[in-house]
């Protein structure tokens, strides 16, 4: 019975937590805007640093800590993080055209929201398959999906509501967190949990890892730099280099992350036919040929379909990667989601702040940065065939490791 709540509870905080993670790259051009925020590209790139470094805190420390905590403990932890962390957001609507003041609250709201996704995405990582062992890796797409779906959504409503009354989206957004974190504190959330490493931190399962691994990780960093060029940059380059209206550059980013949530449905149902090595293997490729398109497209209709693709180029990229990393070496299962998002995450931070720099300094155009971006998506494709060339599997190890 505990079921019929617990399981809404975790998939709906996945839907809200790609909600939240999205609604300050979706306000970009209220933040970036002589008549918004006013911030520099730099100082808009530089919003993320916080963000960045608590998300991979949060996540490389996520195994250890749900093995002392539990999963629940850190579950609510990570979504009350992601409720002051929008609560922050909206109130930086009342500094509006005061620049120190919603500069450092915003900073502060990401340094939060960091640290919130993180610990959430960890807890949700190993809660959603925990409920279905049986079919854990259709729990896991279904979970993956939701949070692409809230990431598509933000842009919506935020491209409608910008100006000074989009303070109600994020405070919106802490409502609904809010509530997920008192119903979820009512129920067990419990699964079954592997045995705590013998000992070390939360960095400490490095020094046993190959050098195969330490490839997935690249690969993941890679990615992660990748899809925030698109995620993070949309609405900048659509809408301040190539003049298109925000509403449209807003199209074009919820074309972005809806195409990547429809794209892990079709290829979740495709991998009954087909092996999930060939999908792993085209998805860079598709991703090179995004990278040259887009910074072509010369109208927003083509916009909006260049920056789909693009979405779908992405779409099961990372939910892969973690499953083949995950396979590959069993002993290490248990940390592997947080270590791998924490890998994302700072393929995220790279192209969240370095773009900024570049762009604010003059040394790079946004549309030149998507074009030379093509040889990360080439080296994607290389590292991702060789990966899954000759999948051999780590044996399981009788200690745990530490």
């Amino acid at each position: 019975m505990a079921r019929r709540v617990e399981i809404p509870v975790v998939y709906l905080s996945g839907l809200a937590q790609g909600f939240a993670l999205v609604t300050v790259p979706a306000a970009s051009s209220l933040l970036t805007s002589p008549r918004g925020y006013a911030f520099t590209s730099a100082e808009y790139g530089a919003l993320f640093v916080p963000m960045v470094a608590g998300a991979i805190a949060a996540s490389a420390a996520g195994g250890l800590l749900a093995l002392r905590w539990g999963l629940k403990r850190l579950f609510l932890t990570g979504v009350s993080l992601d409720v002051l962390a929008m609560a922050v957001v909206a109130l930086s609507a009342a500094f509006l055209g005061r620049h120190t003041p919603s500069y450092v609250t915003l900073l502060v709201a990401m340094l939060l929201l960091g640290f919130g996704f993180g610990a959430t995405l960890t807890a949700l990582n190993s809660l959603a398959p925990g409920f279905f062992p049986k079919r854990s890796e259709t729990a896991l797409t279904a979970l993956h999906t939701l949070l692409g779906a809230g990431t598509a959504l933000a842009p919506l409503f935020v491209s409608a509501a910008v100006g000074r009354g989009w303070w109600w989206i994020p405070a919106l957004v802490a409502v609904v967190l809010l509530t997920l974190v008192i119903v979820g504190s009512t129920q067990p959330l419990l699964i079954s949990q592997p045995a705590p490493p013998a000992s070390g931190g939360p960095f400490s399962f490095l020094r046993n890892i190959s050098g195969r691994l330490w490839a997935f990780l690249a690969l993941v960093l890679l990615y992660g730099i990748a899809e925030t060029l698109f995620g993070n940059w949309a609405i900048l380059f659509l809408h301040g280099n190539r003049g298109f209206g925000v509403r449209a550059a807003g199209f074009a980013l919820a074309a972005f992350w809806a195409m990547v949530t429809v794209g892990r449905l079709l290829i979740a149902i495709a991998s009954v036919w087909l092996a999930p090595r060939w999908f792993y293997r085209t998805l860079p490729v598709l991703l090179f040929a995004a990278f040259l398109l887009v910074p072509h497209m010369a109208t927003p209709a083509a916009a909006i379909a260049a920056f789909g693709f693009a979405g779908l180029a992405c779409s099961a990229f990372l939910p892969l990667s973690v499953g083949f990393a995950e396979e590959q070496f069993p002993r290490l299962a248990e940390l592997m989601g947080g270590e791998m998002i924490a890998a994302y995450m700072v393929g995220y931070g790279i192209a969240s702040f370095a773009v900024g720099a570049l762009v604010h300094s003059g040394a790079a155009r946004l549309g030149n940065l998507y074009s030379d971006a093509g040889l990360l998506a080439a080296a994607m494709a290389i590292l991702a065939f060789f990966l899954t060339k000759s999948a051999r599997q780590e044996p399981r190890a009788h200690n745990q490791p530490g």
